[in-house]
């Protein structure tokens, strides 16, 4: 007998001793430790968490965040885990350990744990070997506290700034997103936790960037737009687990569609982990989507569809779930097949043997690094590559200035530099008081580090309320002051908690409250002013970039941000990050995206014009790069890989990091095609002088798209590619795609643009 013959064996022998409960309560998970605190949509109206002794009498399949809902000492949480499993083990007939989930999309979300940047700075910086390193460290600490499963990273493509959750998000880019985000899957897998990908697919389009809206993309949008970085991820980086979205695309909601979650991500793909509920997403197909009479026939539909474990606990897949496999509303060889995907993860993590028998669990740590030196190097690293110089008129970096004066209401606050999914704003927000659990100087702080006795500061104003009483005081620092370094933005928060977060949108991208007006006020003092926006989401500041010397972007840049804005200043780091998402003209052009068709721009037909500050991909250094010889085959068949090399020199005085960004638009098809779209990126360092030549090799799959027929094709005809950014052609080449139409099937795997050399020389 073969060893996947006897593990199906196996698996059927413990399949067939269990009873219904037993089978049921490894399909849901239990929120003990919830204590009313609102971290997800609904909560309280929804949950029907039991007692623990109730709760576990037939067992359970996931324990719902013990670590991250309250701020609990780690080690004496472990120990109380270690216990808890232990129940488990000698409590229940079967013995089967609860598998562990945790959020830590930017970093492991619970007391004294690292803080790292927020995904939409994974994307500024266009590195993904630094966020697989991040995500590694990450899945190291979880592992290390029986953490096996990571409800993270997210993979929904920005549509629209106005949503609140674009800071969660790594850019507007597909590609981007996937790379970036199969690398996260890819260091936190690496570690022995797995990821899950979120939110598949869809929630990131919803109407008018509101939370929950319905999605009214066609099927061509979410197939090139919305689906192409899940794929990646499930493909190239053989991610584990999937969560269904919230979203309803066209009617259907995703937690309902086995077209989506069996069909495609199972059959097609080849996916053949689990598929969890977003938290309380299959009751929310009664009580929000009106598709399911009551919780039975939302069980029903969750299963049939695909969703093999409902979270965070069980509303729907206990009771309900037991009343429509007695009604013969739902056959109960469903609940076998989902029950099958959960026993071979808690296999797959170490929870039981070959033969599906519980493991002993491990002791728990008597010590562990929640942020250890490691933890700060990765997050320096990727807090300094993302920071983006949008405009500099010469002012920075700072020549050793006499005064500086720091202002405004992101400035001396250190939860100013966190995501939403951060633990200082997820849970601490509502603890006034709490300490952090580590160390985080604030902007102000790193500052007067970097140029001491030099800094003076005045807050200025609130980042959302209407006080302009500190006006005075800020713009008096200013005046005295050789340089004004204005700190303004965003407060991630939930549920309306916030000026950014999960459910937290926006009717308007200007800067929250009377931020503008105070920077508008210390402009017109005369001193130079330097504006640094931390925030969630990009703003409307076309103005600042025209009357400011300076203008520096970054995304809740995580623990070490303070100090990379710092180095930045002073010119001890020198800026490369380059925008995920682009920087908007007005919030009447929204939603936008560079990957827009000809009739997407401006033109003579609208007096509205939708072109951005600034671009997808722009960024500034205080050095210059310059391309050269972009090299393409004239022809390449449209079923095979194009090479393409480019030559990037440092021009400048001093040493630094460019990304190379490849775009291609390909000239004439059978359905409109974007103007640009990203085929390949690489992070080259140079010093003065040096140059690099990098080679690309973009495979078909990376120029396919779907056609009249939603065939997923490559066409003849011609493709041109170029360096530079998605609206700057720097240098560029065409290539002639010959043959016949080549439709891209399952045996395409590799989705990513392979770096084949890049050669530095001087």
């Amino acid at each position: 007998m073969t060893s996947t013959a006897a593990t199906a064996v196996s698996l059927q022998r413990v399949l067939d001793t269990m009873t219904r409960d037993e089978k049921l309560a490894q399909l849901v998970g239990i929120w003990q430790d919830e204590s009313g605190d609102v971290v997800a949509p609904l909560q309280g109206q929804q949950t029907q968490t039991a007692s623990l002794d109730e709760g576990i009498r037939h067992g359970l399949g996931h324990l719902t965040r013990p670590y991250g809902t309250n701020p609990v000492d780690p080690i004496e949480k472990a120990q109380w885990l270690a216990a808890f499993q232990q129940r488990l083990a000698t409590q229940t007939r079967l013995g089967i350990p609860a598998l562990v989930h945790e959020e830590c999309l930017t970093g492991l979300a619970i007391w004294k744990a690292a803080t790292f940047p927020t995904p939409a700075a994974w994307g500024a910086a266009f590195a993904p070997d630094l966020v697989e390193r991040m995500a590694e460290l990450i899945g190291q600490s979880m592992r290390e506290l029986g953490v096996h499963q990571g409800l993270a990273p997210v993979l929904d493509v920005i549509r629209d700034p106005r949503w609140g959750r674009v800071d969660e998000c790594i850019a507007e880019d597909p590609y981007l997103v996937g790379t970036v985000g199969t690398a996260f899957v890819r260091g936190i897998q690496g570690a022995g936790v797995h990821a899950t990908l979120k939110h598949f697919v869809g929630y990131s389009g919803s109407q008018s960037g509101r939370n929950f809206g319905p999605v009214h993309a066609g099927p061509r949008e979410v197939a090139d737009v919305l689906l192409p970085p899940f794929e990646m991820a499930v493909k190239d980086g053989q991610v584990r687990s999937v969560m269904h979205s919230y979203a309803e695309i066209d009617g259907v909601p995703v937690a309902s569609d086995p077209r989506l979650l069996t069909d495609l991500l199972r059959t097609e793909w080849g996916f053949d982990g689990v598929v969890v509920a977003d938290y309380f997403g299959v009751a929310f197909l009664h009580v929000l989507h009106d598709v399911a009479a009551n919780l039975a026939e939302a069980a029903a539909l969750a299963l049939e569809a695909g969703v093999d474990v409902e979270l965070p606990s069980g509303d729907a897949y206990l009771a309900p779930l037991a009343e429509a496999i007695r009604s013969g509303r739902i056959s109960e060889d469903l609940v076998d097949r989902a029950l099958a995907r959960v026993l071979r993860q808690k296999q797959e993590v170490g929870l039981l043997d070959a033969q599906f028998r519980p493991l002993p669990q491990p002791a728990p740590p008597a010590h562990v690094e929640l942020d250890s030196p490691a933890h700060r190097e990765a997050a320096r690293a990727l807090a300094e590559r993302s920071a983006v110089l949008l405009a500099n008129d010469g002012t920075l970096p700072l020549a050793r200035p006499g005064t500086v004066a720091v202002i405004g209401p992101n400035a001396d606050r250190p939860q100013a530099l966190f995501g939403c999914y951060s633990f200082a704003n997820h849970v601490l927000d509502k603890r006034p008081g709490y300490p952090l659990g580590f160390e985080c100087p604030s902007v102000r702080e790193a500052v007067e580090a970097e140029f001491p006795g030099a800094v003076t500061f005045a807050p200025g104003c609130s980042v959302d309320g209407p006080d302009t009483s500190g006006f005075a005081q800020a713009v008096d620092a200013a005046r005295h002051a050789d340089v004004a370094v204005v700190v303004v933005g965003d407060r991630a928060g939930l549920f309306g908690r916030g000026t950014v977060g999960e459910g937290c949108d926006v009717e308007s991208l200007e800067l929250p409250g009377v931020q503008r007006e105070l920077v508008e006020r210390v402009v017109a003092t005369g001193t130079p002013v330097v504006m640094v926006l931390v925030t969630g989401r990009p703003y409307v500041v076309d103005w600042a970039l025209a009357s400011c010397a300076a203008v520096v972007q970054t995304f809740f840049p995580g623990e070490e941000g303070a100090a990379a804005i710092a180095g930045i200043l002073s010119g001890r780091v020198n800026p490369s990050g380059h925008l995920p998402v682009s920087m908007p003209r007005s919030t009447g052009a929204q939603p936008y995206s560079y990957l827009h068709p000809s009739l997407g721009g401006n033109g003579d037909v609208t007096n509205v014009p939708s072109t951005p500050a600034r671009p997808f991909g722009f960024g500034l250094s205080f050095t210059t790069f310059a391309y050269s010889e972009l090299s393409a085959p004239a022809r390449c068949d449209t079923d095979s890989a194009v090479s393409l090399s480019v030559t990037v020199t440092n021009t400048g005085t001093r040493a630094g990091e460019d990304v190379v960004q490849v775009y291609a638009r390909d000239v004439v098809g059978s359905v409109t095609r974007p103007l640009a779209q990203l085929v390949g990126y690489l992070r080259v360092a140079l010093e003065p002088g040096e140059s690099a030549t990098v080679d690309f090799e973009v495979p078909p799959a990376r120029l396919a798209f779907s056609d009249r027929t939603m065939r997923r094709v490559v066409e003849p005809g011609t493709v041109e590619f170029w360096v530079g950014d998605c609206e700057t052609r720097e240098v560029e080449a065409s290539v002639e795609y010959t043959g016949g139409v080549y439709e891209v099937g399952g045996q395409d795997v590799r989705m990513t643009s392979a770096v084949r050399r890049a050669t530095v020389y001087r």
